[in-house]
Order: structure tokens, then sequence, then C-alpha cells
């Protein structure tokens, strides 16, 4: 790390937080007086982050079982975990699906969020902790172009609502936070790179912000801890 820790005040991490949801909701937290742990992959881009909100840069690879180990030993205490990592590969529908697409997108969207939960976990129980999953309302509603991005999804929701269940009883609060369109960088990075592709999805018509995302996230951790927000669906007004 390249900060000290602060024992008396609550620590959040957020994981995919280079830039887009993950960035906004760390310096959403930051602002409501998180000590704010900002992890990804993109070193030079969390550094960034981190500098601009007074957190601290993690390197962070969530499909590898060594770098969150890595995360988990260098902290203490958890009492906010948003698992943000994720992303798409592709419009491949079933029939033609790039099986490393796919095997991409679910070693992200779900098994990442276990690894780094999993890690975690027993610190955010003993801190009476928070886990904000940032899903998508692809975890409910498939759309055709999705078909691998559904299926990481849902399983992701069904992640989250398990653990809930499996921990309803122990001091820990559960969310799950379903963005409808939001644009980030998200298609970009769908599209490897292709502006035009990535602009199309967007052109002409309402979108969400990274903020408008993080406030909902912001929201839902700033509540007395006996409150538990189970779910959030957010979307842009011209989208059903």
């Amino acid at each position: 790390m390249t900060q000290t820790q602060d024992s008396t005040q609550k620590v959040a991490i957020v994981t995919g937080a280079s830039s887009g949801i993950g960035a906004a909701t760390a310096a959403a937290l930051a602002q409501d007086g998180w000590q704010v742990i900002v992890a990804a992959r993109r070193k030079d881009k969390i550094e960034k982050v981190a500098a601009d909100i007074g957190g601290t840069a993690v390197e962070l690879d969530v499909s590898s079982d060594e770098s969150v180990a890595n995360l988990a030993a260098q902290v203490d205490r958890v009492d906010l975990l948003v698992n943000n990592a994720g992303g798409a590969r592709g419009l491949d529908p079933v029939a033609e699906a790039d099986l490393e697409d796919w095997q991409w997108m679910f070693d992200v969207n779900v098994l990442g969020t276990v690894r780094v939960t999993k890690a975690l976990l027993d610190k955010l129980i003993a801190s009476e902790g928070h886990i904000i999953n940032t899903v998508s309302m692809a975890a409910f509603t498939p759309y055709a172009g999705g078909a691998g991005y559904n299926v990481a999804k849902f399983g992701e929701g069904a992640l989250t609502r398990v653990l809930r269940l499996e921990h309803v009883g122990d001091p820990i609060r559960v969310t799950q936070i379903d963005p409808g369109r939001v644009e980030t960088d998200f298609s970009l990075n769908r599209f490897d790179g292709d502006e035009d592709k990535a602009a199309k999805v967007y052109a002409d018509k309402l979108n969400l912000s990274a903020d408008d995302v993080a406030e909902s996230i912001r929201w839902a951790a700033s509540l007395p801890s006996h409150v538990n927000i189970d779910h959030i669906h957010i979307m842009p007004r011209d989208q059903a």
C-alpha cells in the first residue's frame, strides 16, 4: 500500500476501480468519509484515482488467486466491499459462441466476485460490514447479442442472492445493484477498442452516468447497519 490505514476510519474496497462506475464509486465513498482502497489491474489508472480522492491504490486481478490473496493480506479491516470488476466481450449468439470469451466473462464476473468475497468475508463479518455487488439488468433480462454476458450476470445475481441467504443471521449486509445502460468505457472494452461501435450503443439515447450508479452505491452503504437494501435496479428514463 502507499498509505497507512487509520484504525478508526471505516475502510471500503472497490474492485474494478480504474475507471467508470468503480472510479466514480471510489470518489463518492471518499467524499462520505470512507478510507477507500482503489483496486484494479491498470496500475497507472488506479494510482491516479487514488491520488485524486486521497485513497490507496492496490493492483488487483480478480481472476488470480495470488493477486486476491495479496490484497487480503494488506488489509486488517474491511467495512465495505464493492465488487465492481467485470465486463463483456463480443456479441456472439450461442450458436457462434467464442468459448474463450465466455470463459473470461464467467471468470471475471462470477469467479472474480467469489474470490474477492471469500478472501475478505471473515473481516467483513468481524466489522459488521457490507458487500455490494455491481451486477447488471442483464442478470434478469437476457438480450440478443449478450448471451455470454447474460449467463455470467445471471450467475453473479444468483451468487449475490445465495450469499444473502447464507448469512442472514450474521452481522453483514449484502446488496445487488443492477444498472441498465451506462455510458462508460464498458462498450469500448466489449468491442476491443472499436470507438465507432461503442459510440453507437449510446448515440441518440438518454444514458446513465457512472456517477448516477455510484450515488446508489453510496446511498446503500450510508444506511444504518440494521437496514439491508437487497436490490436496486437503476436505468435511464428511455430504457425499459
